[in-house]
């Protein structure tokens, strides 16, 4: 009979110094992963050898995630129906979450596989753990656009959204684009709307604030190329 596939769903680190953030369980499934589909394979190597420095890292059959959708889907149902232990990788914190890894998890369903999610640092949850906003509502709506007046246009409409629903907002920027998106968040809100800024989580930087915008106006950060998340909450 042959055995039925089974996917972890591995966290990885949001920060290359917070080794301590992955459970020691995540390391045992790894062990015995036969397949490992990740978004970026030299980092996902450097991960692994980071979590052991006795790990096999060649013992594993590798693929790419980004490479071509179409192709990797295949290479990905063909392990499935061999029954293979398959370990999903994303760049940075849960696969599913934010992450292309979603697909691949939608396939494994869609066959029949065993899909079992491991613990791990989610930058989304513990931004919105740290901020004090409304942990019962809440939507994460990744990037925002990069022109400026549809940027002002989308951040006005998820605030009118939060005042509505009383429900926290999530977003995200490419990190040297950070200081722009704080500055038209600043420009478009309402002086009353709190905002959080989580920067360098689960980092030796880590700083989790949340102040209205009147406040933040009060003394401006510096966010270049650094990590963070952006939430808000109108009153």
């Amino acid at each position: 009979m042959k055995k039925q596939a089974k996917v972890f769903l591995i966290p990885s680190l949001l920060d290359d110094t917070a080794q301590q953030t992955i459970p020691a369980y995540v390391l045992q499934a790894l062990k015995i992963c036969e397949v490992l589909f990740v978004e970026n394979e030299r980092s996902a190597r450097r991960y692994l050898k980071s979590l052991d420095k006795t790990i096999n890292i060649d013992q594993y059959e590798w693929f790419t995630i980004h490479k071509s959708e179409d192709e990797v889907a295949g290479s990905f149902r063909e392990k499935i129906k061999a029954g293979k232990i398959i370990g999903i990788i994303s760049e940075a914190g849960c696969p599913g979450v934010a992450d292309p890894g979603q697909l691949l998890v939608q396939v494994a369903q869609e066959m029949g596989a065993m899909v079992s999610p491991l613990v791990g640092p989610s930058s989304i949850l513990l931004a919105l753990m740290a901020s004090g906003m409304n942990g019962q509502q809440f939507q994460f709506v990744g990037y925002l656009p990069i022109d400026q007046a549809e940027r002002q246009r989308k951040i006005l409409e998820l605030e009118n959204e939060s005042k509505r629903k009383n429900t926290t907002q999530l977003f995200i920027e490419t990190p040297y684009r950070n200081n722009q998106l704080l500055e038209t968040i600043l420009k478009t809100c309402k002086p009353a709307t709190r905002l959080c800024v989580a920067v360098e989580i689960t980092g030796p930087g880590e700083l989790i604030q949340t102040k209205t915008i009147v406040q933040w106006k009060e003394k401006i950060p510096d966010l270049n190329k650094k990590p963070a998340l952006f939430l808000i909450l109108a009153p």
